[in-house]
């Protein structure tokens, strides 16, 4: 059985009513786009302790993002971040070319990156996070008609 059917498996078999599940699994989608690195796994957790909502589903949306998805995702962040703020996207060849000579400028090309960063990922992780809500809570409300019925 794939991973992403086992995670499903699990986000469906919670015990809790569709609302929270969808809900905790929406956050967990959110926090996965959030811009501190290495945050996501304690940031569910602190959530679900805080709110009392389900550790599992904020885990299994926050795991959206993983060492193969993690790179390109910042990267669509960071486009839609320069798109929002109306930065010229061939900026980017200028960050590129400062670390292919190795120039001592990357970092300040770097940091010119860093508000689109975080404003294009909180905005995406926004639109999906509540993407998911929509999606994921219908389908456990169906589960929990046909349980029921």
């Amino acid at each position: 059985m794939s991973r992403l059917r086992r995670f499903l498996e699990v986000l469906f078999h919670l015990e809790d009513t569709p609302h929270r599940v969808a809900l905790a699994f929406a956050i967990g989608v959110w926090i996965a786009f959030f811009p501190l690195l290495g945050s996501h796994t304690l940031m569910a957790l602190g959530v679900g302790f805080l709110f009392r909502l389900s550790r599992a589903a904020l885990l299994i949306g926050a795991y959206v993002t993983n060492p193969w998805t993690l790179a390109p995702f910042f990267f669509a962040g960071t486009l839609v971040g320069c798109w929002l703020l109306g930065i010229p996207l061939d900026r980017i060849q200028d960050v590129h070319r400062a670390f292919a000579a190795r120039e001592g400028g990357a970092s300040t090309a770097l940091q010119f990156f860093l508000w689109p960063f975080v404003l294009g990922n909180l905005a995406i992780g926004t639109l999906l996070g509540i993407g998911a809500y929509f999606i994921v809570r219908p389908l456990l409300e169906r589960r929990a008609a046909r349980r029921t019925a």
